[in-house]
Parts: structure tokens; C-alpha cells; sequence
């Protein structure tokens, strides 16, 4: 007989079940925990998320704004729901202690020492039939189809990898094949959290269909923050229930409402608002007149996105025509029409986005209104000189100490210390590779692809990224796509080609399959939206900085390796440079000389030190720019690059003829810098980088005062290439290069360039005619028999290595998000061997970090060469804020190869490895040599720094 269930007596809460412990001086119930991360996720849904997307997900789920307001809070307090289990609770012995005398929380032997079950995956197991139990969909033989399945797959996903489908038989006897789920003891007190759980948030609605990928990516990236804002030691502490504490329903919901008023300035206090684009002339963001291209977009983008809704935005323009503040005047039209709640503005540099951090920050103050919180993001932004001091302290590691595991911890940390949130940030400036991470199964993507769905994404460079780079940037844009956020691409030089996997790439994310044909023209702008794919036809614009650059294509033999006191070689490269050069020296002005590798630009340097040296011995007449030298020589030399290169400040600037000066550098400086020259000197490279090289040149305006006679007239900038030359005459890249550019597109840049020696090249009219042209597979067709075989073996190398470029990032990025198909384990999927490291790396980036100590008389190591820095020792804590930065400022990144073969360097100080910035340095011990040079011996090379950098023997 069996018993009458209104006999039974419902279970009561267990309040010995603890969530959070780390920090505080008592355990905080579980249930507590869970209450407050539903009532955060509240306050996030109420301010973060905008109103577009809380219809968009309430339609998906097919249920009220207001019942899905409800129904994913209890979804977000669900996340810890796997912490009544064994191995979770076991962690805190006295507080385990109670219940494992408890004859109703049975478990099989040694369930309580499986480590390896943790939490987040309980949750998963958990959940899924809770759920289905409540009236869920869902799908017995397909569990990746059942509702149920997919919110508990996303809930276990908190920790920021989504665990693989579980399977039906399992879950039939998940204590069996889980035996750290504990048994019905365990499972029932599950049972009565969640129900509680349930009636305290007003969670009766039941979903009737799950979330498409973009939506869900959003939840569970809000469930993260909730959870992270919510275990804030800080936040538990005032919350702590009373000794005595029964965890009875009259007690919970005191604590609902307690929490509920707490969490409004959880999130106020972390800065997770909205930004508001609220100006709408071009007069009240910029305090100058637009010119032709901005002028474009002024009169007939806003019509067109108030036509069609917000989209993708493609403009294209040459090297200071402005393209900065025509990004940022769309962003505000497009954020308007999107409801956007703010913007990042992505780079491909370090140096690129420092630059442009000032310039948002700028925007933001006359075009925004709102939450206008600001971050830069990038691997050193918290060494970056653009910060502020308080913006620099607040973004220096360390943060707001989290009540959790040890990884959590670190985890939230990262993400939520001082006034910045990362992406998380309304506004932000960074590098590429920090939202490509997004596309990558890294640790918590699903967290940032949510951090970018309701921002303006703004990519500068387009063209600046290679096939790994591209096909990852290519699905970010189907994901941007599919969430409908508004994306704007800056390009100086970009194919037809490129241009059209980016935009269609977009398309498909918005649903439209079928490729569009797209023909950027030059300077211009192309507009597609996200509502009908529709892509508008180009528009032209005129440039008020049109001109003709004189190219000079000079074949010399690569003589870089001959000694500063050797004899110049007649047609070698010294000789050249010291031809095109000569006037500089003699008559005044400045020039850029830019060269291939960091080694042939520090001898370069040394030569022209030797064939010039009035200049060499003058302040500032001879500089020297790479990316080899310790951060903060690096971020002086390049200060001084801007003061005397950079943009006139003022009048007396423009009529003020500059001294003499030459700067030899590498590619860093063809983007990251500002920087006006009287005439460019460049080793041969592709040709979108000479003409990006050749932009440095007669950049601003100066007027004939400003500028030497043999820089006359101003509108005819000069561009003089040094093409390597082999033994029968031909363009042959020296060896020393490496695989720096593609052979065949060298070939290609100097027979184009030859062609038009006579004419120039006229900026912008030839610009995108030359750049699809040094691309066009008929390119062979006029060349002669020898050149056309090799220039056809070369582009078949080319296309092979760009192939399984692209191959292998699109075998370890995830996948769109049309394919996850309600398994979001797909984010998270890895291949056999690639693990997080390996992705953060780009798959095998060939670098390294050093750290330069140099020994004195005494013996002691100091930071600097007088001895005037003694290294940092730290205190019993270790390592303060202060002095990590002290110690980052001086490391310099080399070749990896540098590194590959020796030792690994002096022992690092003790704590060192406690700091994740010092982990993978290597210290070298250096000594000193002659005329300013120190040096030390690592494996089978000598590692030396001197006033050129580092260098290797």
C-alpha cells in the first residue's frame, strides 16, 4: 500500500549546505548564495540588458518580458546547485563533519574524495532532470534538443567551459555513473533548493522552446557576472545570516528582500550600465569642419540606417583621410538606431590602441551620455602611459577579493577589479586578438561574444591581418551577425576580395547565406543591413589630400651584413641609402628609412651613424624605433618620435622648418604613430605596406616654409624602395628576411612599381586598382617566360601556406552560430593536443619575454645599467603593485629561437612564480662589455643590450 502523499511531510532546507566559505569568518548557505546571484542577475537584466534583446529572448523562450525576467533569475541561482554534493561539501571538514553523520546523506565510498567532479558539472547533471520534472521540454533520445538539457549544459557552463550532452541512460542512473552526486538524500535536498529557489523568484512560466546560440551566449554570460558581483566577499558579508539560522521559507524570503536591495548597487557599483549615443551633428563629437568622406556619411548614412535599420559599415580611405572620426560619427548613428549600450574600437597593436584609447575617451565626453566607463585592453594596458593614475591603478593586477575556489577567484579578479570591467566595460579601446578570443575555445568566450552583443564594433586596420587572424575575425562577424550588433571596418588598403569575405561573413550570422558581390571603391564607403542583408551600391567620395607619390625603385645588392668600416659597395644598399639620405643631412628636413628586420634596422643604424656623422652626433639627428628594446626605453624613444615627427601643434609649428633628423625603424611604425617625413626610404614589401609606409610621407601640411627645398613641391611626396636584387638582376629577398613577407608578393609589388616609376602612384585614385592588381590571378599573364614560372611556384606556395592558415584556424575556432544547434559544448570543443596555451599564443608564436638584470662591482642585480634601480624584493605578501610595474617596464620581448636552446636563465626570485606576468620570463644576468654594451651567454648565443637593444651572436 502505498503511502497518502498528504500524510507526508514536505522536506525541509538543509541551511548546513554552504555555497561560499573563502574569506569569511563563517560558511554562507548555499541557498543564500543562490538567492543572491538571482537577484543580481535581476538588476543586470533591468540595466544591462537593452529592450530589443529582452524581447528577443522572451519571443524565443515564448513567454512575457516579465515571466522571462523571472524565469532566467532562477536560472542564474541555479548555477551553485551542484554544490550539495559530497566532494563539494567535503572541502570544508567542519562543516561536513554534521552532515556526514547524517544517515539521510548516504554516498558510495570515497564519493566524497572525487575531486574531480566538480560543481559546475554536478549542476549539469543535476538540472537536466529537475527540469524536465517541472514540465521542461524535453527529448529523451536527443537530449541536445530538450530545453531542459540546454539550460542545465548552460548553467554548468559557469565556470566558463560548457560540458559535452550527457546521455539518457545515464542521467536515468546519474548516482551510478556519478557517484559524487551523492544519493536521494542528496538528490532531494537538490530537489527542495531548487523548489524554493522556484517560488521565491516567481518562476512558475515554463519555457516551451530553448534559446538560439547568439541568446544563449548572452544568458550565461550574464549568469557569470551575476555570480562573480554576488561572491564578492564584500557583498556576502553584510548578508551573513544570524547564528541559529534555519533556512526556513520566512527566512528566505527576508533574505530575498534583503539581497534584492543590495544588488542594484552591486552593479552600480561595478559600472555596468548603459552608455547613451546622444549627439547627432558631426559638429558637437568633432570641433572641425568634415572633411569630404565624413561629409558623405554626415548627409546620407543616418537616412539610410533609419531606412533600413542597423548594419555593417565598410569604409575605405587612404592613411589620414580621417578615417577615425568617421568611424566614431557612424558608431553614433548606428549605436542610436541599435539601441546600442556602448562601444569598442579594436586595433591590431598595443601601440595602435594607446594611441586611440585618448581619442574615444574624447568622444565619449561630447557624444555619450550614460555610463561612460572606459577601459584599455591589451596583455600591458595596465603599464600604459594614456592611463590616468587612478585608471592606472585601478587596472593593475590584483582586484576585489572573491569569495571562491582558487581559480574562480582569479578568474573574477581578472574581471572585475577597480572602476574597469574589461569588455564588460560600456567602452573600450584594445587590441583584435582580445575579442578573437571570443572565437576561440577559450575559458569563458561564451562571457565576451556576450560582452560585445549590444556594443558598436569598430575594427581598424581591416587589411592588416593575416589568413589566421582573418578567418577568425570573419567569424566573429557572423556571430556580431547573428546578434545584430552594429559593426564598422576601417581599411586604408583592402582587396575586393577581402572585403568580401568580411561582409558576407556578417550576412551570414544575420541569416543570408548567399554571398553578395561586394566592390569596395576607393576612398568610399559600402553599408549592408542586418535586417535585409541588402548591400547598398558603393559610394565614391572625393579626398582633399590627394597627391602623387613619386616612387623610386632602386635594385640594389644586399650588402646589410658588411661591417660599418667596410668599403660601400657600388649598387648595394648602403650606397642607396646613402644617396637618398644626403640631402637630409646637408640641406635639412627629415626622413623615415624603414627596414625589414629588427637586426638590419640596428645596422642600418650603426652605418648611417658612421656615413653621417654630423647627424649621429647632433640631439635627435639619428633615431632608432623597434619593438626589441625593454618597454619603458621603448616608450621614451617613441615620445620623442612624436614630438619631433608628429602632427604640427600650432601655426608657428607648420612654418617652423624642423633640424635634420632620420629615423630608422621597423614596421611598427606603420601604424601605431602620427608621423609626418620629408621623404620615406623603405626596403621592398608587399604593396599595401609600402603604401602605408609611403602615407608617413608629407603627411601634414607645412607650406614651403616648413619643409626643405628638395621636398618641394609638398604634393609630391617620395617613396624611394630598395629592391634586393640576386646575381642575374632579378628580386630576390634576402635570406636574412625569413619568412617576414611572401616571396611572390614581392615579386609582384616591384614589377608594378616599376611600371609606374614614370608616373607614380596617384593617392587614392590607383590605390585600390594597384592593390587588387597585385593580387589578381592574371597578374602572370605579362610577365615573361623565367619570371612567370617562378612568380606562379611562389603564389602556389603563397596559397598553400594561407590555406592551412586558415585551415587550422577554422578547425580550432568554434563554430557559427548556426551550428551549435543547441549544444553549446560546441564552444567549448577543443582538438586532441590543443590546449589554452596553445590558443593564446596564436598556435606557436614564435616569442619571447627577458628580463635584463645588470651585475655591478659588488655583485648585486639591478634594473638598470648606473645600478641605480635595485631589483624589487617584495614584502612577506610578495610582489606589490608598484614594484610589478617597476619590473615590467624593463622587459623586452626577443625571438622565441633566442631562448629555445639555453638555460632557462638566473632562478627567479622567490614569489616570481606567484605572479602570472613573471612566470614565463627569463632573467638574464648581463655584463659589461665595451663602449656601453652589456652582455651575457645563453645556451649557444650571446644575448646583448646596448643603445640599439637587444641583440643576439
Amino acid at each position: 500500500m502505498k503511502p497518502d502523499p498528504s500524510t507526508q511531510v514536505a522536506p525541509l532546507l538543509d541551511p548546513r549546505m554552504w555555497g561560499k566559505e573563502r574569506g569569511l569568518p563563517r560558511p554562507y548557505p548555499v541557498v543564500c548564495h543562490l538567492l543572491d546571484t538571482a537577484a543580481v542577475f535581476q538588476a543586470l537584466w533591468d540595466v544591462l540588458l537593452g529592450e530589443r534583446v529582452r524581447e528577443r529572448i522572451a519571443l524565443a523562450l515564448g513567454l512575457t518580458v516579465d515571466e522571462s525576467r523571472a524565469v532566467l533569475a532562477f536560472w542564474a541561482g541555479l548555477h551553485d546547485l551542484g554544490k550539495i554534493t559530497p566532494p563539494f561539501q567535503a572541502q570544508v571538514p567542519e562543516a561536513f563533519a554534521a552532515v556526514r553523520g547524517d544517515s539521510s546523506y548516504r554516498f558510495a565510498p570515497g564519493a566524497e574524495r572525487d575531486r574531480a567532479f566538480r560543481h559546475e558539472a554536478a549542476t549539469h547533471w543535476a538540472l537536466a532532470q529537475l527540469l524536465e520534472e517541472i514540465g521542461y521540454p524535453g527529448e529523451r533520445r536527443l537530449l541536445r534538443k530538450a530545453v531542459s538539457h540546454q539550460v542545465a549544459q548552460l548553467l554548468g557552463g559557469h565556470h566558463g567551459c560548457f560540458g559535452t550532452v550527457l546521455k539518457s541512460k545515464e542521467l536515468a542512473l546519474a548516482s551510478v555513473y556519478r557517484p559524487g552526486l551523492g544519493e536521494e538524500g542528496w538528490a532531494e535536498q537538490r530537489r527542495v533548493h531548487f523548489t524554493e529557489l522556484r517560488r521565491i523568484t516567481g518562476a512558475e512560466a515554463v519555457p516551451m522552446s530553448g534559446l538560439p546560440a547568439e541568446l544563449a551566449v548572452v544568458v550565461a554570460g550574464l549568469v557569470v557576472v551575476a555570480d562573480w558581483l554576488a561572491s564578492q566577499t564584500d557583498a556576502i558579508e553584510p548578508l551573513l545570516p544570524p547564528g541559529g539560522w534555519q533556512g526556513t521559507p520566512e527566512d528566505l524570503d527576508v533574505h530575498w528582500a534583503r539581497t534584492r536591495n543590495a544588488a542594484s548597487g552591486l552593479v552600480s557599483a561595478a559600472r555596468l550600465g548603459r552608455a547613451r549615443f546622444v549627439a547627432e551633428e558631426f559638429g558637437a563629437m568633432f570641433p572641425f569642419t568634415p572633411n569630404p568622406l565624413q561629409r558623405d556619411l554626415v548627409e546620407r548614412l543616418p537616412e539610410l540606417v533609419t531606412e533600413r535599420g542597423p548594419g555593417l559599415l565598410l569604409v575605405t580611405a587612404p592613411t589620414g583621410d580621417g578615417k577615425t572620426e568617421a568611424a566614431l560619427f557612424a558608431a553614433s548613428v548606428l549605436g542610436r538606431a541599435a539601441d546600442a549600450r556602448g562601444l569598442y574600437f579594436a586595433l591590431p597593436t598595443m601601440a595602435t590602441a594607446d594611441a586611440m584609447f585618448p581619442r574615444v575617451k574624447a568622444f565619449a565626453g561630447k557624444a555619450l551620455s550614460g555610463e561612460r566607463a572606459l577601459t584599455l585592453l591589451h596583455s600591458m594596458a595596465w603599464l600604459s602611459p594614456v592611463y590616468s593614475q587612478r585608471e592606472h591603478d585601478a587596472a593593475q593586477p590584483g582586484g576585489l577579493e572573491v569569495s571562491a575556489e582558487k581559480a574562480t577567484a582569479t578568474e573574477a579578479g581578472a574581471w572585475l577589479r577597480g572602476a574597469k570591467r574589461g569588455l564588460l566595460a560600456p567602452l573600450g579601446a584594445g587590441t583584435i586578438d582580445q575579442v578573437l578570443g571570443a572565437v576561440l575555445p577559450l575559458t569563458h568566450n561564451a562571457l565576451r561574444l556576450s560582452a560585445l552583443s549590444e556594443k558598436v564594433f569598430v575594427v581598424d586596420e581591416a587589411h592588416a591581418y593575416g589568413p589566421w587572424m582573418h578567418k577568425l575575425l570573419t567569424r566573429l562577424l557572423e556571430w556580431l551577425g547573428a546578434f545584430g550588433v552594429p559593426v564598422v571596418l576601417l581599411s586604408a588598403t583592402l582587396t575586393g576580395r577581402t572585403a568580401g569575405s568580411l561582409v558576407n561573413a556578417y550576412r551570414r550570422g544575420a541569416g543570408f547565406t548567399e554571398p553578395s558581390a561586394v566592390e569596395p571603391c576607393y576612398p568610399g564607403w559600402l553599408f549592408t543591413d542586418a535586417a535585409s542583408g541588402e548591400v547598398v551600391a558603393p559610394r565614391a567620395v572625393g579626398s582633399e589630400r590627394g597627391r602623387t607619390v613619386e616612387v623610386a625603385v632602386r635594385p640594389v645588392v644586399w650588402d646589410t651584413e658588411d661591417g660599418v668600416g667596410a668599403a660601400v659597395r657600388a649598387g648595394g644598399r648602403r650606397q642607396a641609402l646613402r644617396e637618398a639620405l644626403r640631402p637630409v643631412a646637408e640641406e635639412g628636413g627629415t626622413a623615415l628609412v624603414c627596414c625589414t628586420t629588427v637586426a638590419e634596422a640596428q645596422q642600418t643604424f650603426r652605418d648611417l651613424q658612421k656615413a653621417f656623422p654630423g647627424l649621429a652626433g647632433s640631439r635627435g639627428g639619428l633615431r632608432l624605433l623597434h619593438s626589441r628594446y625593454p618597454a619603458t626605453v621603448r616608450q621614451r624613444i617613441t615620445a620623442e618620435c612624436e614630438e619631433a615627427y608628429g602632427k604640427p601643434r600650432t601655426p608657428e609649428d607648420v612654418a617652423r622648418p624642423r633640424p635634420a633628423s632620420i629615423l630608422v625603424a621597423t614596421q611598427v611604425v606603420e601604424q601605431s604613430l602620427d608621423l609626418d617625413f620629408d621623404v620615406v626610404v623603405s626596403d621592398l614589401a608587399p604593396l599595401a605596406q609600402l603604401l602605408q609606409r609611403a602615407g608617413r610621407c608629407r603627411r601634414h601640411l607645412r607650406g614651403e616654409a616648413g619643409r626643405p627645398g628638395w621636398a618641394l613641391p609638398e604634393e609630391r611626396p617620395r617613396l624611394v624602395v630598395l629592391e634586393p636584387v640576386g646575381a642575374r638582376g632579378g628580386t630576390e629577398a634576402p635570406r636574412s628576411w625569413g619568412t617576414v613577407y611572401d616571396a611572390g608578393l614581392l615579386h609582384r609589388t616591384a614589377h608594378l612599381l616599376r611600371a609606374r616609376a614614370e608616373a607614380g602612384v596617384a593617392v587614392p585614385g590607383d590605390v585600390q586598382r594597384l592593390i587588387d592588381a597585385v593580387y589578381a590571378e592574371d597578374f602572370v599573364d605579362g610577365l615573361d617566360g623565367a619570371a612567370e614560372r617562378e612568380v606562379r611556384r611562389m603564389d602556389a606556395q603563397r596559397h598553400a601556406e594561407e590555406a592551412a592558415e586558415e585551415h587550422l584556424a577554422g578547425m580550432v575556432g568554434i563554430c557559427a552560430p548556426a551550428d551549435v544547434a543547441g549544444d553549446l559544448h560546441q564552444l567549448s570543443r577543443r582538438e586532441v593536443g590543443v590546449g589554452e596555451e596553445l590558443l593564446t599564443t596564436r598556435l606557436g608564436a614564435d616569442s619571447g619575454r627577458v628580463l635584463c638584470l645588470y651585475e655591478q662591482p659588488d655583485g648585486a642585480l639591478t634594473l638598470d645599467a648606473p645600478g641605480k634601480l635595485p631589483l624589487p624584493a617584495g614584502g612577506r605578501r610578495g610582489l606589490g603593485r608598484e614594484e610589478l610595474a617597476q619590473i615590467m617596464n624593463h622587459v623586452a620581448p626577443v625571438p622565441g629561437k633566442w631562448l629555445r636552446h639555453g638555460p632557462d636563465g638566473l632562478p627567479t626570485p622567490a614569489g616570481w612564480d606567484k605572479q602570472p606576468l613573471l612566470r614565463d620570463l627569463v632573467v638574464l644576468r648581463m655584463r659589461p662589455g665595451g663602449e656601453g654594451t652589456w652582455s651575457c651567454r645563453h645556451g649557444d648565443r650571446t644575448i646583448t643590450i646596448s643603445e640599439v637593444g637587444l641583440e643576439a651572436t
